[in-house]
C-alpha cells in the first residue's frame, strides 16, 4: 500500500473515530456544501476568494481565506426552533461539551483560551467561544497537525436554526498536501459534523 493511501485511511481513523462506519458510508463532498432541511447536500458557491489572512476568516464566505488556506465549508439544518437565539445554541454546546461527538479529556464547560485533549489525546485550543460561534485551534501532537482552525457559527431563518462549520489552516500539512489524504479527512469531517449537528437538533429544543 502506497504511503499516500495509508495517509489517507489514517486520516479516517483518526479524524473520525467515534463515527467511522459513517465516514466510511460517505463519500468525499464537495470542500463547500450545504446539508439542506432534507439532509440531502447540495453544492455551494465556494468563496469569491480575496486575499485575506487565514485568521480573517468570517462566516460571510466572501470574507474567508482564499481557496489554498480553506479547507471545508459544511452547512447543517437544526431544524425549527423559533424561540431559541443562536447564542443559546452554542452556549449550551459551550456549557455541556459532552454533547461535542469527540470531546475526549476536555471539561463539561469550555471557554475562550481553555486548552484540553478531544478523544485520542488531539490537543486543542478554544481560540473564542462567544455569540454565535464556537472556533477552536490544533496544537502541536494533533494527529491533523497544529494551526488547523475550526469555526462553528449558528444562525436562525425563519425560524430555523443553522450550523456552518468552517476550517482552514495557518500552513499546509503532510495530509493536505495529499489528494487522498485530504479527501478522507473532509469527509470524515462532514460526517463528524453531521453526528454533531444531529444531536443539537434535539438538545436545542431545551436551549
Amino acid at each position: 500500500m502506497s504511503g499516500e493511501l495509508r495517509g489517507g485511511r489514517r486520516a479516517l481513523v483518526r479524524g473520525a473515530a467515534p463515527c467511522l462506519a459513517l465516514a466510511l458510508a460517505v463519500s468525499a463532498v464537495p470542500a463547500y456544501a450545504y446539508t439542506g432541511p432534507s439532509g440531502a447536500v447540495r453544492r455551494a458557491a465556494a468563496p469569491d476568494s480575496p486575499r485575506h489572512p487565514a485568521g480573517a476568516c468570517e462566516p460571510d464566505r466572501r470574507a474567508c481565506p482564499d481557496r489554498s488556506a480553506m479547507l471545508y465549508w459544511y452547512g447543517y439544518s437544526l431544524g425549527p426552533h423559533p424561540f431559541t437565539a443562536p447564542e443559546d445554541v452554542r452556549r449550551q454546546l459551550t456549557d455541556h461539551f459532552q454533547l461535542f461527538p469527540v470531546s475526549g479529556d476536555c471539561p463539561d464547560r469550555v471557554r475562550t483560551g481553555d486548552a484540553c485533549d478531544l478523544l485520542g489525546g488531539n490537543p486543542v485550543r478554544v481560540e473564542s467561544a462567544a455569540g454565535d460561534h464556537l472556533r477552536i485551534a490544533t496544537l502541536a501532537g494533533h494527529d491533523l497537525g497544529e494551526g488547523l482552525h475550526i469555526r462553528f457559527t449558528f444562525s436562525r431563518s425563519l425560524g430555523f436554526h443553522y450550523l456552518d462549520v468552517a476550517a482552514w489552516q495557518d500552513r499546509e500539512t503532510s495530509c493536505t498536501r495529499s489528494t487522498v489524504c485530504g479527501a478522507a479527512s473532509r469527509a470524515g469531517a462532514w460526517a463528524l459534523w453531521r453526528v454533531l449537528a444531529g444531536t443539537l437538533r434535539v438538545s436545542a429544543l431545551t436551549a
